[in-house]
């Protein structure tokens, strides 16, 4: 069409062809060799129907009036700047008609519309793909349609499935004339995805003072099928290669070799979709570092920026550690030099690494440093909490008005928003998450944290069918709940939220057999001033021996317990603020009637009256799927030593029951074997030893390995009076506690029957003569874990496991290197409104009294 416009206009300047211009009584001849100047007297448009007249006149110039030459290069930029629209398909100006006067001219533009579109389809196209496709590229309904959009369509949709490694992809487009909407077409895109092409192999010629695992490793994106990239994909993609390629040379470079370079690189298919990649390299000269002198430092001496530098001269010349050690981007417990200046507010700061002289192999290196001035924060901005009051992220983060800049407290800021649980930590820790905002004209800097609210409030509502019976379960969470806002009406939808404090009540029951009711308030800053959390729980659960399914009604065998827990945990500011120390005081009591089925004693009434000691350190960069940091707790559980007080024995019962009581010289002499369970568990005493301890590594990418370690021990005072009947340890299984909510603390080992490494003990106070007596246990896991999913709304990760642990009756027969082995693969998924469900599949190793080998667990909340 631009070609037929082109030669219109040159016929129009080469000859002189007379045109007729019909008028009333006489024949008007227009002299295109001859321009002239008319006044526009009016101008028609014919041919549009999307497009009004004054739309198209509007983008003409041409108005009522004007002088305009005939022909001239005027009316040729008006055609042209209709053709630039890409609306239409042909474009034409004339003169209509002249006026008597021979002064004023009418002209005529003719158009012919591109046609709409009514519908944009694909064919060869999967659906989930299909979407994507439509989002990149931009259409929409009633759009117009021309070469230029076609050919744009193809280019994004060719470079959409090379990123996914079809490299020979073809994409045809089709119209077709749409009759139910006049002038409109449909177009279809006919994808040819063809086979995807994936990298056999990858050589490296030249290459031989580098090894070839080092360099297969840093190509992060171009695998071949090599054993050490088995969990890599192998596809080929055009956009990562060139990346890859420059990250290549810098593993030459880090091995010294600043001259290497890639001669050539060829791929070319060694069967139907597989190629091979040679890279041709010359290494060139090894270097290595001489002299390194620091200029235009003054508030750090040349002695101390070469501790964080570590380079000695002799050192290998490591363009690359270099630059980490200057810049960053190495491992995060690494100082680097940009970080020191940062930290103490010179955000300013700027330094470039020059080469002064390069003789033989050796290289000088001179470190030009403009420090600045240090930088004050000045608006510390927080967007996107739409239900989390704003207070509640500013007592999160280290960043104040008025304070210097400090690198390290605003990661820690960035860390301690997404540990928060109300917000997508991904979206805070990624691109676009914050906003550093420098101002070097009066030396501030303006910080802004962007946070994304997610669902953190789990309700559970359900019903089913387990173990021959019916159980109901009702439970809400509010995980941002906000006491602040009690009074306030407004805020009633459906309850207060927004001060990131926790209110949870669960009841669950099956009639006769089971019932508990707990509930649970944790305010996280006590008075909203001080990192001092306050937890508070209520509970009761009735377990009975009867069964409805078998018509059972039996109230005479059972086990109640009730209690009352109140702590206060505290931030410290030494050794370093991730350590909490907690303090808790709890109270228990067990109620056991013929309940012959988990303890030692089949009847009495038992109280715990407890005080639990807990110093922790979490420095996790998140609280679901952490990629980095630790996790370690040690705590103490201890209760009174009755038994250590008592001078007072039981030297047996009359015949009414009653006990028969002396005064012994020492707590050593008291016999309890001789007393009943009701007296010598009356009050239970104990001392509860408990070690955790998790660290996370990030090792490629989303790649996460978890290593853990745990350890505990149920201790006594008096030998005499021995274990406590409650708060042991039962190992084995998925760590889910069932209906033994109380009393034992579950710890889950895979790939073994619950409570199957749990040792059992004699006892003559309960009719089946034994119980579980897990006073000692260990526990080891390493987990390598990959994320499927990480989105607000879900995180789903894969995981696999290898654990061992094990669990023992007495301290004296603690083994660490006794324990029983497992491995095995499982799933997580985590859900706002549930909270964190799991499958694991495990196999145990040492088949414990047949209870170990193949074993499916399912798991409901954070095992540990």
């Amino acid at each position: 069409m631009r070609v037929r416009q082109l030669v219109f206009l040159a016929l129009l300047l080469a000859f002189s062809v007379p045109v007729l211009a019909q008028q009333p009584g006489e024949d008007v001849v227009v002299d295109y060799n001859n321009p002239r100047k008319y006044v526009v007297g009016g101008v028609r448009v014919e041919g549009n129907q999307y497009f009004s007249p004054d739309q198209i006149l509007q983008v003409t110039g041409l108005q009522k009036g004007m002088e305009v030459t005939v022909p001239s290069e005027e009316l040729s930029s008006i055609v042209e700047r209709l053709w630039l629209q890409r609306y239409f398909e042909d474009v034409a100006i004339a003169v209509d008609s002249i006026a008597p006067s021979r002064d004023t001219a009418f002209f005529k533009i003719s158009i012919i519309e591109r046609p709409r579109v009514s519908r944009w389809t694909f064919s060869g196209v999967k659906s989930g793909e299909q979407k994507e496709l439509m989002e990149r590229l931009n259409l929409r309904r009633g759009g117009e349609f021309s070469d230029y959009v076609a050919s744009t369509a193809t280019g994004i949709i060719k470079r959409y499935y090379k990123e996914k490694g079809f490299l020979n992809v073809k994409v045809d487009v089709n119209t077709k004339r749409d009759t139910m909407i006049r002038s409109a077409i449909r177009v279809q895109f006919a994808v040819d995805r063809g086979e995807k092409v994936k990298i056999q192999k990858i050589t490296f010629n030249g290459a031989e003072n580098v090894k070839e695992g080092k360099l297969v490793r840093s190509m992060k994106k171009t695998k071949d099928k090599r054993l050490m990239n088995f969990f890599s994909s192998k596809k080929f993609n055009e956009k990562e290669y060139e990346n890859d390629k420059r990250a290549l040379l810098s593993a030459f470079n880090e091995a010294g070799y600043r001259d290497a370079r890639i001669v050539k690189d060829t791929m070319y298919y060694v069967e139907p979709g597989r190629v091979q990649i040679d890279f041709d390299i010359d290494e060139g000269r090894k270097y290595y570092f001489r002299d390194i002198t620091w200029t235009g430092n003054s508030v750090y001496s040349a002695e101390t920026l070469n501790e964080v530098l570590m380079i000695n001269k002799g050192d290998v010349y490591d363009v690359v550690t270099m630059e980490k050690r200057l810049f960053g981007g190495g491992k995060q417990s690494e100082y680097d030099v940009t970080k020191l200046y940062r930290d103490n507010g010179y955000l300013f700061f700027n330094l470039q690494p020059v080469e002064m002289n390069i003789e033989g192999d050796s290289v000088d290196v001179e470190m030009r440093i403009v420090e600045g001035k240090p930088a004050t924060l000045n608006n510390i901005v927080i967007n996107g909490n739409d239900l989390t009051n704003e207070r509640v992220i500013r007592r999160q983060v280290y960043t104040k008005p008025g304070y210097l800049f400090s690198q390290s407290e605003f990661e820690s800021s960035i860390r301690e928003i997404a540990s928060l649980g109300q917000f997508d930590p991904e979206a805070i820790m990624g691109e676009g998450g914050y906003s550093i905002i420098p101002n070097q004209l009066d030396n501030t800097v303006d910080i802004v944290y962007n946070v994304t609210e997610k669902p953190s409030s789990q309700l559970e509502l359900s019903g089913g069918w387990g173990g021959n019976t019916f159980v109901a379960t009702v439970g809400v969470s509010f995980n941002n709940f906000s006491t602040r806002r009690l009074f306030d009406k407004t805020a009633w939808r459906p309850v207060p939220l927004g001060d990131a404090q926790n209110l949870a009540i669960r009841f669950q029951t099956n009639g006769t057999y089971y019932t508990s009711l707990s509930a649970s308030f944790s305010e996280p800053w006590l008075f909203g001033k001080k990192p001092t959390s306050l937890n508070m729980s209520l509970y009761y659960t009735r377990q009975t021996n009867s069964y409805i399914y078998y018509n059972i009604l039996n109230n005479d065998e059972f086990m109640e317990v009730y209690g009352f827990a109140a702590g206060i945990g505290k931030r410290l500011k030494w050794p370093d603020r991730y350590f909490v120390l907690y303090n808790q005081l709890s109270w228990q009591t067990y109620r056991l009637q013929n309940w012959a089925y988990q303890f030692l004693f089949n009847t009495g009434i038992s109280h715990n009256l407890s005080y639990t000691l807990s110093l922790s350190r979490t420095s996790t960069d998140q609280q679901i799927y952490p990629r980095q940091g630790s996790e370690f707790s040690l705590s103490l559980q201890l209760t009174p030593p009755y038994s250590l007080l008592r001078k007072k024995g039981i030297g047996g019962y009359d015949e009414n029951g009653n006990a028969i009581r002396y005064k012994a010289d020492s707590w050593k002499d008291i016999n309890y074997n001789i007393q009943s369970s009701e007296d010598r568990y009356k009050w239970i005493e104990y001392h509860k030893w408990s070690f955790k301890g998790a660290v996370y590594t990030k090792l490629v990418g989303d790649l996460v390995l978890m290593a853990r370690a745990q350890f505990g021990y149920l201790g006594y005072y008096n030998r005499n009076w021995g274990y406590s009947p409650f708060e042991g340890f039962r190992v084995g299984g998925d760590g889910m506690s069932g209906y033994d909510t109380y009393g034992s603390e579950i710890i889950s080992l895979r790939g073994y029957e619950n409570y199957s490494l749990t040792p059992q003990a004699l006892s003559s106070y309960n009719s089946t003569g034994n119980y579980y007596a897990g006073n000692v246990y260990d526990k080891f896991t390493v987990e390598l874990r990959y994320p499927l999913i990480l989105q607000p709304q879900s995180t789903i990760f894969a995981l696999l496991f290898l654990e061992g642990g094990n669990c023992w009756s007495d301290i004296r027969d603690f083994n660490p290197f006794q324990i029983r082995r497992s491995a095995g693969v499982g799933v997580r998924v985590f859900l706002p409104m549930i909270g964190l469900l799991g499958v694991d599949w495990g196999y145990g190793f040492d088949n414990h009294d047949g209870y170990g080998g193949s074993q499916f667990h399912f798991v409901i909340g954070q095992q540990f």
